[in-house]
């Protein structure tokens, strides 16, 4: 898991091999991550954009933008959380993601709440990238 806070938002973002999403043989390896954003503030926040730098491990780089997350814009008064799950289709079996939400606050104003690396990997992916 990786946690960053930015202003008071802390981040924290899980990851999970999805096997039955996957096709090694196919280069096609699925993930889902879990992100928690949460409003450890005394300022009422608004998630409006989302950056996403997403690297495989051959050090292919992805760069993801858009508006708000699965759909929304949450916005988050102090205390409070908003929970989402997503996904990504790598053609390696690791790689890395990370990035930013642009982030508004109700009196004006606006930040980048950072969002730590964090891992995705096929259970047993670092131990053959040893082995090979």
């Amino acid at each position: 898991m990786s946690t960053a806070i930015t202003e008071g938002v802390r981040i924290s973002v899980s990851s999970l091999y999805l096997p039955h999403q996957s096709s090694p043989d196919e280069s096609r390896f699925a993930f889902a991550y879990t992100v928690i954003i949460r409003n450890d503030g005394s300022q009422t926040a608004q998630l409006r954009t989302r950056h996403w730098v997403i690297t495989d491990g051959r050090g292919k780089i992805e760069e993801v933008r858009g508006e708000g997350v699965i759909g929304e814009q949450p916005i988050l008064a102090p205390g409070q959380e908003f929970h989402y799950t997503s996904g990504c289709v790598l053609e390696t079996p690791r790689g890395t993601m990370h990035g930013s939400y642009r982030m508004h606050r109700q009196g004006g104003g606006s930040f980048d709440a950072e969002i730590s690396p964090f891992v995705l990997a096929q259970p047993g992916a670092e131990a053959e990238r040893i082995l090979n």
